[in-house]
């Protein structure tokens, strides 16, 4: 099926990047679906008017994604894009060599997305079109006879407008629908940056929480030992030795600046390590709070595709009626040609029986 589609379709865009995949497990970590870089590349089939995203490692394609209007690229970093695929649940990742990579293969995955878009609604018209003319059809195969059974035909146009407004509100429903899909990928874009972003400052706190265990047994260490030389001061200026206590004395009062500087440095240090772990904090807090978001419109996605099966399922009960309507009425249309011929043959017997 792959290579016949790809006879078919004619490339527009093509770039090379690392590919990726989130875990489905986790739903968190990244899984590298090439070991080096490969191609990605925009084709369009122009006999189905649809755009794919094709990348192929090896013998394997590790994308083949039909690109939809509900679809959005995200720039997660300087280098790095994604965007979710909700026919194959799941979502890619791409790391590209420069930023200018990426911001090309952005523009060129909205233009690809605008232009799915517009063969969407150009192909919807059309449907709607034929509808149209499918239901005008019968207005002309009958056209003496359906004067004389304007009753049928007033149900068969109210009929016709049912099928109209209910055409209407299923594709508003289908609208909203896409826009709840657009909404719940940013979210699931917002919450893997936060989880990522997460992850990276819980391993700069465990290692800042490392370095000050360390400096405070510095710290220590430090105190002792002028702890220590203090003493040894007080020593020598109770035994009366003063010349060299005045030299040992301002190096000791030296070395006790320099501590006193360091602690001061280290404990400034401290300081901004705790002000991170408020952050980090403050970012658990988003995350959550974009979890609540994302499960509230995954319950408004499922509300609007049981509304969209209502709404169908009425359609089709419509579309039945207006058969059988139609049905009804052609009986009518055979049954009053059988009820005018028999009064033509009626008048033409009261005719000749005047003549004679």
């Amino acid at each position: 099926m792959f290579p016949h589609h790809r006879e078919r379709e004619q490339p527009i865009f093509s770039t090379r990047a690392h590919v990726f995949q989130i875990d489905p497990a986790t739903k968190r970590n990244w899984i590298p679906a090439s070991k080096h870089a490969v191609s990605v590349s925009f084709f369009y089939d122009a006999n189905r008017n649809v755009y794919r995203i094709i990348s192929v490692g090896g013998t394997k394609a590790i994308i083949n994604c039909t690109v939809t209007p509900s679809m959005t690229f995200t720039k997660t970093s300087q280098k790095f894009g994604q965007w979710a695929d909700s026919r194959a649940n799941t979502v890619y990742g791409l790391g590209f060599a420069t930023e200018q990579q990426l911001h090309q293969f952005s523009e060129k995955f909205k233009e690809v997305k605008d232009a799915a878009r517009l063969a969407r609604e150009k192909s919807q018209d059309k449907e709607l079109a034929n509808t149209a003319l499918t239901i005008a059809a019968p207005q002309f195969s009958q056209s003496p006879p359906v004067m004389c059974v304007n009753g049928p035909e007033d149900k068969l146009f109210r009929s016709q407008s049912a099928d109209i407004t209910l055409s209407s509100e299923k594709e508003r429903i289908k609208k909203m629908l896409s826009e709840g899909s657009i909404c719940e990928m940013n979210l699931e874009a917002e919450l893997f940056t936060l989880q990522d972003s997460n992850s990276k400052l819980v391993a700069a706190l465990h290692e800042a929480n490392a370095n000050v265990e360390q400096w405070k047994k510095q710290l220590a260490a430090y105190q002792e030992e002028t702890e220590r030389l203090r003493e040894h001061v007080a020593d020598l200026e109770a035994h009366g030795v003063q010349g060299p206590s005045d030299l040992l004395k301002d190096e000791l009062t030296q070395s006790l600046e320099e501590l006193e500087a360091l602690l001061k440095a280290k404990d400034e240090e401290i300081h901004i390590l705790q002000s991170k772990k408020a952050e980090y904090h403050e970012m658990e807090h988003d995350r959550d709070e974009a979890i609540r978001r994302l499960r509230e419109m995954e319950m408004r996605n499922s509300d609007l595709e049981r509304r969209i099966q209502n709404t169908e399922q009425n359609l089709s009960n419509c579309l039945e009626e207006r058969d059988r309507m139609d049905n009804e009425i052609q009986r009518a249309v055979e049954i009053l040609d059988i009820k005018i011929f028999d009064l033509n043959d009626l008048r033409q017997s009261l005719v000749k029986l005047l003549e004679k």
